[in-house]
């Protein structure tokens, strides 16, 4: 199979980008996502990938309860915050207004179409990415009218490459 011809399949679904926020603890972080989507109707469910570089995958090894930003198209410099910085060092939500949702979720008060969700499943099949299953326990707002799709962040180089692979949990909470 041609890795070239798969790449220019997936690109061309050029998917809504979201904002994934959680918390374990005092410790909270925050990414860019592109692979997510309902994965169930009855009982309602929704699946959002997550790189396993990424300081935010290693909180939601620990937490119960995630949220899912909708970005507008207006909003890239949301996607490029949570797109390009490391939370291994930089706290992406410090500076933004937020608020905290249920069981602490950080809920970032200027994406309004947001749905908070607790983890039901974890698929890891040994990609670079690992499946959470979620089950929505809130939903707030309306869908961007225009959503931000993945062709409009391909200047965005990412915080980290899909394959490193971190260790302790996250880096931050080493300190």
């Amino acid at each position: 199979m041609s890795s070239d011809a798969f790449d220019a399949l997936a690109a061309a679904t050029d998917p809504a980008m979201i904002v994934l926020t959680t918390a374990d603890g005092d410790e909270r972080g925050g990414c860019l996502v592109g692979f997510h989507s309902q994965s169930s109707i009855d009982p309602p469910r929704y699946s959002v990938w997550l790189s396993k570089a990424n300081h935010t995958y290693r909180l939601a090894l620990h937490s119960t309860h995630l949220a899912v930003h909708f970005l507008g198209a207006e909003q890239h410099d949301l996607a490029e915050r949570f797109g390009t910085l490391s939370g291994d060092d930089t706290d992406k939500l410090a500076g933004l207004a937020t608020e905290a949702g249920p069981h602490g979720v950080p809920l970032l008060a200027d994406v309004p179409a947001r749905l908070v969700v607790r983890r039901v499943a974890l698929l890891d099949e040994g990609g670079d990415h690992v499946c959470l299953t979620t089950e929505p326990v809130r939903v707030d707002g309306r869908p961007p009218a225009a959503p931000l799709r993945l062709s409009a962040c391909r200047d965005l180089d990412p915080g980290h490459g899909n394959e490193e692979r971190h260790s302790p949990p996250t880096e931050r909470a080493a300190d």
